[in-house]
């Protein structure tokens, strides 16, 4: 198998820590230049609509796109560690947790960065630079929402290190393109879960 990644990109770097947490071996990956659009002419990566990485390509030749869908992938291949939910229940929960994440931290952030930040016009054109600052004030008040839930307990969805962490750490590390620190705005708990995160060797 081979998994096409980039270099700072948040998504590719979800699925790349999973590998690592997972322990799998045999993957190898690919490294993409989006900045230079070599992900939209690329003959393998342009079938998908929108021609985005991180996309697993399987060893019969078929593509695998959405970091999410590589993951669960992977998971069943791989089933321990577990980092998805031992039952339904569990899963379900996890879930929850990942897509709250994913929708009202990740996405808000990515717009907010693709927005604001000089260095990818080149992938958003036009900017609009109001509309990236919005999308940051959305984020950070969902990351106080998340400070909160940390106060309460050691992980994103609970009691244990999931997918879930995997996706809010991505996140939280690709914000430093806005010079953005959990503990210098003022949200101690998450301040000190990334450093929790940071010291995993997945983060590496």
């Amino acid at each position: 198998m081979k998994l096409y990644v980039s270099e700072r990109a948040p998504n590719p770097r979800r699925v790349q820590m999973f590998i690592a947490e997972k322990g799998i071996t045999g993957i190898e990956q690919v490294l993409v230049d989006i900045n230079a659009h070599e992900h939209r002419a690329h003959p393998l990566l342009s079938r998908g609509p929108m021609a985005r990485i991180p996309v697993l390509e399987l060893g019969d030749g078929r593509v695998l796109s959405e970091s999410r869908a590589i993951c669960t992938y992977l998971e069943g291949l791989h089933p321990e560690p577990d980092l998805m939910g031992r039952n339904a229940e569990e899963r379900a929960f996890i879930e929850m947790a990942d897509r709250q994440v994913e929708w009202s931290i990740t996405l808000p952030l990515a717009q907010a960065i693709r927005h604001q930040h000089p260095g990818l016009a080149v992938l958003e054109q036009p900017q609009f630079p109001d509309f990236g600052a919005s999308q940051q004030a959305k984020a950070l008040e969902t990351l106080r929402w998340l400070d909160a839930q940390l106060q309460r307990q050691p992980w994103v969805a609970g009691e244990r290190f999931t997918i879930a962490d995997i996706t809010a750490f991505c996140t939280i590390e690709f914000a430093r393109l806005l010079k953005w620190k959990p503990a210098e705005l003022g949200l101690p708990a998450l301040a000190a879960w990334r450093d929790r995160m940071a010291a995993r060797p997945s983060a590496a």
